[in-house]
């Protein structure tokens, strides 16, 4: 160190000789202390007065509310036979972020889920915080993958639906989806009552998402309601397997079949065709998931003819002695031309006029009424609206207002043609003939006890004339012979008509048969459809007739109706040959 420098020593440096404002120091003093003041007052506050946004940050980290599924109602039949039932499965998910497999994990959880490794590696890698790997597992297969202890990967209850009938009901009962949520049929119109309500519980879980205490329940689940059918099980499945028996032989596109009991409006069996497995819906078609008893609607021919028959008999404008010209066999209305299927060369009395058939008779018997009555008697049937049973997608067919009507649409419509209904709109009208004269709603479900709310469409003596007169379509000179049931008085009526494509009539046909029995004391009313038979013959006294007789017969035998008939040795013989069959058939199919 040089000797002329000075040495300056840090308590001498001249910078600490200056003196500093005295508001300086004062200020902040002051600023520390209102910091302190706040920030032990904002303690207190949230700590003591306010502790719910600590309590709520706290949970967020390690407190999770879960839903608690609720076990979705049980179908059954009238007879309490189960139809449908939910049964416990599990589902197997991820953590992307803490599931680091080993390849040789990848690979085992792979093969027990049926994967591919590397879509189950692209699961993992999303970034999502959640990912479903594979649902409704069975829970012997998804206990044998916890046991791998894989990290990130847990599972989760939950329930899958079964039918245990598989294709027989599948069109009425419907089917859930993954979720166990109703999506066609009874599991989609009755699913507030099916699916109930989920529950909540508060649990907390680790970093890792393991639970690893429960809280409480704060709120049980609400189990689904059970919904017990009208469908009586064996007559299902006895009129799925007649419809079956039936396409097949005669080639047909679809058919469609519906029992009810006229007692009550209960709908004892309905069944479709094609039709599907609802436990396995992997190649499902538009097609096999149409219920067409409900769905579709058709013009349905000369099953129409007894309702103006019935109208004409109710005004006193006939009676069914009365004779009615049909010699001609044709006849015009404007430029256009009526004629019968086949020429009868006499005239018939009105009851002679439904059991061949004739379009020329009831014409005539129309032209006696205006459009509006027409209209009327069709619109208090419940054609051209829904039936509302709440069934989804249900038709109601097409009836135009009565102003539009020209003379010569009154005439078609009289005897079928220029009017569409579904097949359960038509089998409910039918109710009317086997009612006398009364018509009552319908029910999906099980009805204790007759039904009393009818409405009168005809009186009495005007139904049990017409139901005399659809006995006698299916006796010696009617269009039904093959409409007979062994043991039984049977009325009906055939109808066989055109198909519409793109506004205009195609050489393809619907061919249907309407009726009921015991004609003495009627209990069933069945109605059934072929669309487009393409094995030869079309008319539906030889396609429909005998579907109805096979259904008829086996329904009133399961329930045990006494005939009014007497059995020749040769029917005797038949009917205890097919009943061995039948239980041979219903044994092989439980």
């Amino acid at each position: 160190m040089r000797k002329n420098q000075r040495t300056v020593t840090f308590n001498h440096n001249p910078l600490l000789k200056r003196e500093l404002p005295m508001w300086r120091p004062r200020f902040l003093l002051l600023a520390l202390l209102a910091g302190s003041l706040t920030l032990t007052g904002r303690a207190l506050y949230l700590q003591g007065v306010n502790n719910d946004f600590l309590q709520a940050k706290g949970e967020s980290r390690y407190a999770r509310t879960l839903e608690i599924p609720a076990t979705r109602g049980r179908i059954t039949d009238r007879h309490g036979d189960m139809l449908a039932v939910s049964t416990p499965v599990r589902s197997v998910w991820a953590m992307p972020s803490d599931a680091k497999l080993e390849p040789a994990q990848a690979r085992e959880l792979a093969r027990m889920l049926e994967m591919e490794v590397n879509e189950l590696n692209d699961k993992l890698a999303t970034q999502r915080d959640f990912v479903y790997l594979k649902r409704q597992l069975s829970p012997e297969l998804a206990q044998r993958i916890a046991d791998l202890k894989l990290p990130g990967i847990h599972e989760q209850k939950e329930y899958r639906r079964y039918y245990p009938g598989g294709e027989v009901s599948a069109h009425i009962l419907g089917f859930t989806n993954v979720e166990d949520r109703g999506q066609e049929g009874i599991e989609l119109a009755f699913e507030k009552q099916l699916a109930g309500a989920p529950g909540l519980r508060r649990v907390i879980k680790d970093r890792r998402g393991q639970i690893i205490e429960d809280v409480t329940a704060v709120r049980p689940p609400r189990e689904g309601e059970d919904i017990a059918l009208a469908i009586d099980g064996k007559i299902q499945y006895l009129a799925w397997s007649a419809l079956r028996d039936t396409m097949e032989q005669h080639k047909a596109k679809a058919g469609a079949a519906v029992v009810i009991d006229t007692r009550s409006g209960e709908i004892l069996a309905l069944v479709n065709a094609p039709t599907f497995n609802p436990n396995n819906r992997s190649n499902l078609t538009g097609e096999q998931l149409r219920n067409r008893v409900f769905t579709d609607s058709f013009e349905p021919g000369s099953v129409m003819k007894p309702f103006i028959a019935g109208l004409a008999l109710e005004r006193g404008k006939v009676k069914p002695t009365t004779m009615v010209d049909v010699s001609a066999g044709r006849m015009t209305i404007g430029t256009a031309t009526i004629s019968d299927s086949h020429r009868h060369n006499k005239p018939m009395t009105v009851a002679e006029v439904i059991q061949k058939s004739s379009n020329i008779g009831t014409v005539k018997l129309a032209q006696y009424f205006s459009p509006t009555e027409m209209w009327q008697l069709f619109d208090d049937l419940g054609f051209g609206t829904p039936l509302n049973l709440g069934f989804p997608g249900e038709t109601g067919g097409r009836l135009r207002p009565a102003k539009s009507w020209k003379p010569i649409e009154q005439a078609t419509m009289s005897y079928g043609h220029g009017i569409s209904v579904s097949l359960i709109q038509m089998a409910r009208a039918y109710l009317t003939f086997a009612r006398d004269g009364e018509l009552v709603p319908l029910s999906l479900t099980r009805v204790d006890g007759e039904v009393s709310n009818g409405r009168r469409i005809f009186s009495v003596e005007t139904a049990r004339a017409v139901r005399a007169m659809l006995e006698s379509v299916t006796q010696t000179g009617g269009t039904a012979t093959k409409a007979q049931v062994a043991g039984y008085r049977v009325g009906g009526k055939t109808g066989t008509a055109l198909k519409i494509e793109n506004g205009r009539y195609t050489k393809r046909y619907i061919a249907s048969f309407v009726g009921f029995a015991p004609v003495s004391n009627p209990r069933l009313v069945v109605a059934v459809m072929i669309d487009e038979p393409s094995a030869g013959s079309y008319y539906a006294g030889t396609v429909a007739g005998p579907l109805f007789s096979r259904v008829m017969e086996a329904s009133l035998r399961s329930l045990g109706v006494a005939p009014d008939a007497p059995l020749t040795p040769l029917q005797l013989a038949r009917r205890q040959t097919e009943e061995r069959a039948d239980a041979a058939t219903l044994r092989e199919s439980m």
